[in-house]
């Protein structure tokens, strides 16, 4: 079964999430560049404004359910290693692909 990934992060992190994926073998990636957001606990918005300056991005990928685990687990320990800049993973399942 196929899911869907979406890692949304500050721009800092950029390197980083596309180190993890290749790392995981994990090839197909749609990148999305200026994401703006604020995160749902406790994160500053990110608007590319003066008064919000930083941005964020996103990756979209489509992966076999086997690799959901572990891309999630390194999107956690890649948030522990720097609260303040914030990465966060999303899975669902992918219901038809052409």
């Amino acid at each position: 079964m196929l899911k869907s990934v979406m890692i949304v992060y500050n721009q800092a992190n950029t390197e980083r999430v596309e180190f993890l994926l290749d790392e995981l073998g994990v090839r197909g990636f749609t990148f999305f560049e200026q994401v703006q957001g604020r995160g749902s606990v406790d994160g500053d918005p990110r608007r590319g404004t003066h008064a919000w300056p930083e941005m964020n991005s996103a990756m979209l990928c489509v992966v076999d359910e086997s690799m959901v685990e572990p891309l999630l687990e390194g999107v956690q320990k890649l948030d522990a290693r720097n609260k303040e800049v914030g990465v966060k993973a999303f899975s669902w399942s992918i219901e038809q692909m052409v």
